[in-house]
C-alpha cells in the first residue's frame, strides 16, 4: 500500500467549507420541502395522550404522582409543559429535514432563563436538558414555537397575536442561524446572550424593564452562601438541612448512610469533573442529604439536595437529579451514552454557552442514573404574569436567538441556513404547525381532565406558597 503524503493527508482531513455546507442544506429541501412542516401535526396518527403520560410515570415516586397531575391540570399550558412525551411521540413521522443537531428535547419557553457563568457573569440560555438527544433541528423549534402559541392562548391573547408569537420565534431563529453560519467556529463556541442584551430587548417597556432588572438583582443573591442560613440549622453540633415538607424533607431514600452509600456515589461523580474542579470539590465534605420536589414534568422523579461544607461558614449545595431515558430515545434514534446522567451533562455542555463548573453524573447502587449541578447559582426564570402581546413577542425573539446559538454549537448552522434559505416559507410553516398543535394540545388537555374526573389519574394540589416555591 502506498503511503499517504502529508499534503494528501491534510486534504483528507480538511473540513467542508461554509459555502459547500450551505449548498448541502439546500439539497435537503428536495426530500422535505420547507412548506411541508405545516402539513402534519400527528406524525403517528391517533393515540391516547393519557396512556403516553402513564408510560412516562415509570420509575417515578408514586406518592408524588398526584402532585404532578395536579400541577398539569392547572391549564392547557401547564399540561403541555408536563407532557413532553406526547409531543415527542407526535413528532415522529412528521416531515423531517434530516439535519441532526443536539436537541434540548423539551424546548418550551419556560425552560429558558438566566444563570451565572464560571466568571460570575449573568447569561440567558436554555436551562433544562433532561430530555436532550440528537434529533432533527426542527423538533426543538416546533416545541418552542408551539409553547408560545399555547402560552399566548393561556394569556387570552387574540388568535393573530398567538400566531405572531409563534412566528416571531422562528423568524429570530432563522435570522440568527444565518448570522452564526457566517461566523468562525470559535466565535460561535464563545457566543453568549448576556443579561445586558436581555435587558436591551425589553427597554421599550419601562415597567417590565424595571421588573426584569429587579429579578436579575435578586438572582445575583441566589447562591449557596446566601441561602445557607435559610435552608439549614445546627442540630447536635452538626449543620443539617431543615425539613420544609412537602417541598423539602428527609425520608427513607435520603437517610442513606454517608460512608457506605453516599460517599461511593459522590466519588464516582467526582471522576466526571475536570481535574481542576476535582481539586476544588475536594475542599468540601458531605454533611447532609435531603429530598426536594421540583418542576412540573420533573415532579415524581428522584431529586435531592446535598450540603457540603469546606468550613463552618463555607457551604456548597449540589442538586442531585434523576436522569431517566429521554422522551426522544427510540424516536430520534438509539441511546449513545453509557448512562443517562452522561447524556444530560454532555448535551448541556454542548448546547449551553457556559455551564456550571460542578456539572457531573453518577449512578447509585440500584442502577438509577443521576446528574449533579449546583442548586442555586444566580438563576432566574421568566414570569409571564402581566405579559402583553408585544412583551411575549420580544421574549420569543430572545428564545429564538438562544436556540439558534445552541444549535449552531451543537450542530451545523451553515447546513441549517442553507435549508432555510432567504424566504419566509419555513417560518410560516412552523407558525401554522404551532397553531394547529395548540388546538391538539387543548383536545389532549380535555382528555386529561376527563381521566382525572373518571379517577384514572389521582390529583393532589399544594398550597399557593408551595406552588410558588416549586416554580
Amino acid at each position: 500500500m502506498n503511503e499517504i503524503a502529508p499534503a494528501d493527508q491534510a486534504d483528507i482531513n480538511a473540513p467542508i467549507g461554509r459555502a459547500t455546507r450551505r449548498e448541502l442544506g439546500k439539497v435537503f429541501r428536495k426530500d422535505c420541502p420547507r412548506a411541508s412542516h405545516s402539513e402534519v401535526v400527528l406524525g403517528q396518527g391517533p393515540r391516547d395522550p393519557v396512556s403516553l403520560i402513564e408510560i412516562s410515570n415509570g420509575d417515578r415516586v408514586e406518592h408524588l404522582l398526584p402532585v404532578r397531575f395536579g400541577r398539569m391540570s392547572d391549564s392547557a399550558f401547564a399540561f403541555f409543559r408536563g407532557a413532553a412525551i406526547v409531543q415527542a411521540h407526535d413528532l415522529k413521522g412528521t416531515p423531517s429535514s434530516g439535519i441532526i443537531v443536539q436537541c434540548c428535547g423539551d424546548c418550551h419557553l419556560m425552560n429558558f432563563g438566566g444563570f451565572a457563568t464560571p466568571e460570575r457573569n449573568h447569561v440567558f440560555d436554555i436551562n433544562d436538558f433532561d430530555e436532550t438527544f440528537p434529533a432533527p433541528f426542527e423538533w426543538d423549534l416546533k416545541r418552542l414555537a408551539a409553547s408560545f402559541a399555547i402560552a399566548a392562548r393561556w394569556l387570552e391573547f387574540e388568535p393573530a397575536d398567538c400566531r405572531t408569537a409563534a412566528q416571531t420565534v422562528v423568524t429570530a431563529y432563522h435570522e440568527n442561524i444565518n448570522r452564526y453560519a457566517d461566523m468562525h467556529a470559535l466565535d460561535v463556541w464563545y457566543a453568549q446572550i448576556t443579561s445586558e442584551a436581555l435587558l436591551e430587548q425589553f427597554e421599550k417597556d419601562e415597567e417590565f424593564h424595571k421588573r426584569l432588572k429587579k429579578a436579575m438583582e435578586k438572582a445575583a443573591q441566589n447562591t449557596s452562601e446566601r441561602v445557607f442560613h435559610k435552608l439549614t440549622a445546627e442540630e447536635n453540633g452538626r449543620v443539617r438541612i431543615v425539613d420544609q415538607p412537602p417541598l423539602l424533607f428527609h425520608d427513607d431514600s435520603s437517610q442513606l448512610d454517608l460512608k457506605s452509600e453516599l460517599v461511593p456515589f459522590f466519588e464516582s461523580y467526582r471522576d466526571t469533573l475536570l481535574a481542576d474542579r476535582q481539586n476544588l470539590y475536594d475542599r468540601f465534605r458531605l454533611t447532609d442529604f435531603a429530598y426536594k420536589v421540583v418542576g412540573v414534568g420533573s415532579v415524581g422523579t428522584r431529586c435531592y439536595i446535598a450540603l457540603f461544607m469546606a468550613d463552618d461558614d463555607d457551604p456548597l449545595f449540589l442538586q442531585v437529579k434523576q436522569a431517566r431515558a429521554s422522551v426522544l430515545e427510540g424516536l430520534a434514534g438509539p441511546p449513545r451514552w453509557a448512562s443517562n446522567g452522561e447524556r444530560v451533562i454532555t448535551g448541556q455542555r454542548l448546547m449551553q454557552s457556559a455551564s456550571d463548573i460542578f456539572l457531573g453524573w453518577s449512578r447509585e447502587a440500584n442502577g438509577r442514573d443521576f446528574y449533579v449541578r449546583q442548586l442555586r447559582d444566580m438563576k432566574f426564570s421568566p414570569d409571564l404574569t402581566g405579559f402583553t402581546p408585544s412583551l411575549l413577542s420580544s421574549y420569543a425573539s430572545m428564545c429564538g436567538h438562544v436556540l439558534a446559538r445552541a444549535h449552531s454549537k451543537g450542530g451545523d448552522a451553515a447546513t441549517i441556513a442553507g435549508y432555510l434559505g432567504d424566504g419566509t416559507s419555513f417560518d410560516e410553516a412552523i407558525a401554522q404547525y404551532s397553531v394547529s398543535y395548540a388546538d391538539q394540545v387543548e383536545q389532549d388537555f380535555t382528555a386529561f381532565q376527563s381521566s382525572i374526573r373518571a379517577g384514572r389519574l389521582p390529583v393532589d394540589t399544594m398550597p399557593a406558597e408551595i406552588e410558588q416555591a416549586i416554580r
